[in-house]
C-alpha cells in the first residue's frame, strides 16, 4: 500500500496483519472494506471476534507503529470505525475524481480548508481510505496546536498526522506516502460565513518545495460542504487569547444552544479529487526557484477554486 516503514513493539504473530482486528467484510481482492449494512450474523459475529482480538493485541502491546508514530491498525479499527458514521450517514459525502490517487507511490493532496473544526481534513481521509481500491492512508499534515491538545494529539498521530514542516512532508513523500494538506491553515476554517468558498492565501508555497525536492505529483482536491456545518457569524478574539487559540467562533447555535450547538450541521458534501499536476519534469533546483514555486503554487490554487465554483453551480443545495 505505500504505508510507512513499520517499526514493531513486539515481535509479530503469525496473521496480525493490517486488517485483523478491522471490523470488516473483505472484498473479493482481499483489501479490507467496512462491514456492509445488510451483514449476516456469522458476519457480525466474525466482526465482534476481530474485534476482542483486537483489544487482545492492544493490551498484549502486540502491535506496529511507524517512525512517525502512525499506529495503522488504531486507525483503521478505531479513528475511521468512529467517522465513517459522519462520512456515510451525515455529510453523506460523494467522492469524485479518487481514480487521479495513484495505487502506489507517493503523492501530495492539496485541499481547500474550511468548516470551524478541522472536519473536513478528517472526512477526506475516510474518503481516500474507503473509496480508493487499494485503501490507502491520507497521511495528513497538521499545525503545532493539533499536537498541543491532551489526547486528540496523541489519537492525530496515531491516525498518521504528522507536524506540518517541510522536512516531514519530504520524508513521507519520498518513501511513498500519500500525504494530505491544507495550506489555508487557521486563515480557512476560521474565516467568516460571508467569504464562504473564497479562497484564502496559501502561503509561502512550502507543500509545493516538498512535491518539487521529492518529484511527487500535485493532486488539487476541492471540498464543497464543510462551509456549512459550523456558518461563523461572529468572533470573541478576547476568548480566544485567553484559551490560546486561533479564534473563537460564534455560529447560529454556538454558544447560544451549549453542548447541543457542538453538533454540525448535515450539509450534504462533495469531495473532488482533480487531476495530478506532474514535478518530476521541472528539473532538480526547481525547489529553489521562487518564481517557479509562487507559479506553480498559484496554479493548484486556481485549480481548487474553479473547481470548487464549478461545484457549487451543480449541487442542488446545501442539504440535498
Amino acid at each position: 500500500m505505500g504505508d510507512a516503514r513499520i517499526v514493531p513493539m513486539q515481535a509479530k504473530r503469525p496473521g496480525a496483519g493490517r486488517s485483523a482486528g478491522h471490523l470488516h467484510a473483505v472484498t473479493p481482492d482481499g483489501a479490507p472494506g467496512p462491514l456492509p449494512d445488510d451483514a449476516t450474523p456469522s458476519q457480525i459475529e466474525q466482526a465482534l471476534a476481530e474485534g476482542i482480538a483486537f483489544l487482545r493485541r492492544r493490551l498484549d502491546g502486540d502491535y506496529q507503529v511507524d517512525e512517525f508514530g502512525f499506529d495503522p491498525e488504531f486507525a483503521d479499527v478505531v479513528v475511521m470505525n468512529v467517522l465513517r458514521p459522519l462520512y456515510k450517514r451525515w455529510f453523506r459525502v460523494e467522492v469524485r475524481g479518487i481514480e487521479n490517487i495513484p495505487d502506489t507511490g507517493g503523492a501530495l493532496v492539496v485541499a481547500n480548508h474550511s468548516g470551524t473544526i478541522a472536519l473536513d481534513a478528517l472526512m477526506t481521509q475516510v474518503a481516500v481510505h474507503d473509496e480508493h481500491p487499494e485503501h490507502r492512508h491520507l497521511r495528513m499534515l497538521g499545525a503545532d496546536l493539533v499536537f498541543a491538545l491532551p489526547f486528540i494529539g496523541d489519537v492525530a498521530r496515531k491516525s498518521g498526522t504528522t507536524l506540518a514542516a517541510n522536512p516531514d512532508a519530504e520524508r513521507l513523500l519520498s518513501s511513498g506516502r500519500l500525504v494530505g494538506v491544507w495550506p489555508e491553515g487557521f486563515k480557512g476554517i476560521g474565516k467568516p460565513f460571508s467569504e464562504r468558498y473564497k479562497l484564502q492565501r496559501f502561503g509561502r508555497g512550502g507543500f509545493v518545495s516538498a512535491a518539487l525536492r521529492t518529484r511527487t505529483p500535485i493532486i488539487p482536491c476541492a471540498i464543497v460542504g464543510a462551509e456549512e456545518i459550523y456558518p461563523i457569524i461572529g468572533n470573541m478574539p478576547t476568548l480566544a487569547r485567553l484559551l490560546g487559540l486561533p479564534y473563537a467562533p460564534i455560529t447560529p447555535t454556538w454558544p447560544l444552544l451549549g453542548p447541543l450547538g457542538l453538533v454540525p450541521l448535515p450539509s450534504k458534501w462533495i469531495i473532488e479529487f482533480g487531476a495530478p499536476i506532474p514535478t518530476d519534469e521541472l528539473g532538480d533546483g526547481g525547489a529553489e526557484d521562487p518564481m517557479l514555486v509562487f507559479d506553480l503554487t498559484d496554479q493548484v490554487r486556481e485549480t481548487i477554486q474553479q473547481t470548487l465554483y464549478s461545484l457549487l453551480i451543480s449541487r442542488r443545495s446545501v442539504f440535498f
